[in-house]
């Protein structure tokens, strides 16, 4: 099973916790074993399974994020001034594979999934591929 949603980002760099979506997309598809695979296809945005006890987590990983790739710098070179966007998205990968036992995700305690987005606000996508196994 596919499913493909739609989210609206507010800021130029955020972390969505999107763990209740894909839960609901597990619940919808009924399978009981397999796996989630969570996708995005954007080249400045990505997936990443992170904290989600302590909002000031995702804070700090966007902040160092910003250190380690700043939106300036005098070496670059694409046209549309979004590199930093490019890199972090790299950074944080295009897809999360998450195991599914007994009908449930198999997250850590601390564990949420998140949509990355690095060069906001805009109308994203992502997809949810339910496979059984």
């Amino acid at each position: 099973m596919l499913t493909t949603e739609t989210l609206h980002t507010s800021r130029r760099e955020e972390m969505i916790d999107i763990t209740r979506q894909v839960r609901a997309a597990v619940q919808r598809s009924g399978v009981r074993d397999g796996i989630a695979v969570v996708y995005s296809p954007h080249t400045t945005a990505g997936i990443t399974i992170q904290e989600n006890a302590d909002p000031d987590v995702r804070h700090d990983v966007l902040l160092r994020l910003g250190e380690v790739y700043p939106w300036q710098h005098p070496g670059y070179r694409h046209v549309e001034g979004n590199t930093a966007a490019h890199l972090k998205a790299i950074t944080a990968g295009a897809s999360q594979t998450v195991i599914i036992s007994g009908g449930q995700l198999l997250l850590g305690r601390w564990q949420g999934i998140y949509f990355c987005e690095f060069d906001g606000p805009r109308t994203r996508t992502f997809m949810i591929k339910i496979i059984a196994g």
